[in-house]
């Protein structure tokens, strides 16, 4: 495995991120698809063996289980000085008023929570999940410098928002003195490339790099189309965001099935292959269930595909939307999931 730094800090990541979404206890909230204690160390300890140092979890993954299995696993398997541990704030893990989003009060609670849950002194990376709309940036942006300076966390990254509203962000960071985010985790695939359009080129031009979560849009670029995996089925509601784009979809599918076909590799490496040729990609994310998806992404590291190729596979794509906020429908709708009896209405 060969490490790079991310973004412009000293930070060494391996090229594959493992996601961890699927690690926690399906019975305490979102998602109903999440993977035992023993299946989760399993699946970390075969990305460690080959070679990956880089993890992403979430405060609000199976409202809270997932950062404590990733805690224990990692504690056991690997130097804590080796590893980078990635985890998220913004959405809830607790019920009432001050539980949402990212003001000073709400940072402060969730750092110490996310501290606990892991096992560790510090965090490497901590992501803001979505934007806090009803939150001033200075209030959340000040908090977030605080944690590092204290020592709680290493490096700061964001997820999810509009090219105007980061490019916000890493301005005042930088008219303040405040320590600026590193990455973007973001969603970005051959079927969904809106963030080339604005996000993209404003990362490139800070020196910000992607971290790319559903790098292989719910597995629909693993398989050949019609197929569908548990996920897209248990995620029946996203899927009908692609209704509209079927054709082009269809298209561009095909074509990583042919490539595939033509290079005797799987499909999903050749979707993660294509992240692999965009200089601002760091690490795709991936959700790994089976012991197979981290043997594909390994194998994918070896896979350079041709302009020939990537033009093929691009040129089918067509515009769709895709952009959440923290006060979006969607994700307070998986928030609610998280926690029991949690009320939108708080708002």
């Amino acid at each position: 495995m060969q490490y790079t730094k991310l973004g412009r800090s000293g930070l060494d990541i391996s090229p594959l991120c493992i996601g961890c979404m699927g690690f926690g206890e399906a019975s305490r909230g979102w998602p109903a698809w999440s993977v035992d204690d023993g299946a989760s160390r399993s699946l970390i300890k075969h990305a460690i063996d080959a070679g990956i140092n880089f993890f992403d979890t979430a405060n609000m993954y199976s409202n809270g289980s997932s950062e404590e299995f990733v805690g224990k696993a990692l504690k056991d398997f690997i130097h804590r000085d080796a590893v980078v541990i990635a985890t998220k704030l913004a959405a809830p893990t607790r019920n009432g008023p001050n539980a949402l989003g990212l003001s000073r009060k709400a940072i402060l609670t969730e750092v110490e929570g996310s501290l606990r849950r892991l096992g560790t002194d510090y965090i490497d990376l901590y992501q803001i999940h979505r934007r806090d709309q009803l939150t001033p940036w200075e209030e959340t942006l000040e908090t977030l410098h605080d944690i590092v300076k204290a020592g709680k966390v290493r490096y700061l990254g964001a997820s999810s928002m509009k090219g105007w509203e980061f490019s916000k962000a890493l301005h005042l960071q930088q008219r303040n003195g405040w320590t600026r985010f590193i990455s973007m985790q973001n969603n970005y695939n051959l079927l969904a490339r809106e963030e080339e359009h604005e996000m993209l080129p404003l990362c490139a031009d800070e020196g910000v790099q992607a971290i790319i979560y559903s790098p292989l849009s719910r597995g629909r670029l693993a398989r050949p189309w019609g197929q569908n995996s548990a996920r897209a089925e248990a995620e029946a509601h996203a899927m009908k965001l692609n209704i509209a784009t079927e054709a082009s979809d269809k298209k561009i599918i095909d074509t990583v099935t042919e490539i595939a076909k033509e290079r005797r590799v799987s499909m999903a490496q050749i979707g993660l292959a294509w992240l692999r040729s965009k200089s601002v990609v760091a690490a795709p994310i991936v959700g790994a269930l089976k012991t197979q998806h981290i043997d594909d992404a390994v194998a994918s590291l070896s896979i350079t595909l041709t302009k020939e190729e990537i033009a093929n596979l691009e040129e089918p794509y067509t515009p769709r939307f895709d952009g959440q906020s923290v006060s979006d429908p969607a994700f307070l709708a998986r928030s609610t999931e998280a926690v029991t009896g949690f009320k939108a209405s708080i708002l």
